[in-house]
């Protein structure tokens, strides 16, 4: 994807088929062996000053529907984070990376870009929502079906457009398996700020406070989010006191 090879961004950046970065996260940690459940790397750190710690009942059932999968697939859509990526590396999944996010960023910055300098793309490219989102679409998220076991969504779907929204759960369903499980987040009013998460351990969150990439755009109500995942035949939520409702979909 041209315009994500310009960006010049590391691993994580949406763009074409994401990166597995399975075999490199290993690479720079001992090798071991998949066995029982451990602590993630770098879990047992002192927090820095602009990071938080929330106890995740969602991400606790997210682990506890793919216990005894064995050999299993993950897609991450946030940044690879090393911290999350060796936490399931370590059970013995596959792990691959989107930052789909930034990837969204991208896209539209070059759109931009497009549209000043080419007077032609005024009126041949499709600026409708779903235009966009069909294009963004044709470079992201290119899996064969039923590719993955789990995906980390995180709180993603609150920065993207709501056309986009529909399209990315429309194709994250085709993605998964049967019985694939997604981890989600929904904020229950518009966000002041703007956090990435990372796997600590088990039942932790790491919530890393950071520059807005996009600003939020919709704040979805419960019958929206059900419409959103109509397809999944089990929804599962779990509400904080931080006003992030975290949600399991089951294929």
């Amino acid at each position: 994807m041209s315009f994500l090879h310009k960006l010049g961004l590391n691993i994580g950046i949406a763009g074409g088929t994401g990166r597995d970065v399975s075999r490199q996260v290993l690479s720079n940690s001992r090798s071991r062996t998949p066995g029982p459940p451990v602590g993630a790397v770098g879990s047992a750190r002192p927090p820095e000053p602009h990071e938080s710690t929330r106890v995740s009942n969602g991400l606790k059932e997210f682990l506890w529907n793919l216990d005894g999968l064995g050999r299993g697939t993950l897609l991450d859509l946030g940044p690879a984070w090393q911290t999350t990526l060796s936490f399931f590396i370590e059970r013995g999944f596959r792990v691959s990376s989107e930052d789909i996010l930034r990837g969204w960023k991208g896209f539209l910055t070059e759109e931009e870009a497009r549209l000043r300098n080419d007077v032609t793309a005024i009126e041949t490219l499709d600026m409708t929502p779903t235009g966009r989102a069909t294009r963004f679409l044709a470079d992201n998220l290119q899996y064969s079906r039923s590719t993955f076991d789990a995906v980390l969504l995180w709180d993603l779907l609150d920065y993207l457009e709501p056309t986009l929204v529909k399209q990315i759960v429309a194709s994250l369903t085709e993605l998964l398996r049967p019985a694939g499980v997604v981890f989600a987040m929904f904020h229950s009013k518009k966000p002041e700020g703007f956090q990435r998460y990372r796997v600590a351990d088990s039942n932790t969150l790491q919530v890393i406070s950071t520059t807005v990439i996009c600003p939020a755009q919709r704040v979805y109500q419960n019958r929206e989010i059900q419409d959103l995942f109509g397809r999944y035949r089990t929804m599962k939520s779990f509400v904080g006191r931080d006003q992030l409702r975290e949600t399991l979909f089951i294929k």
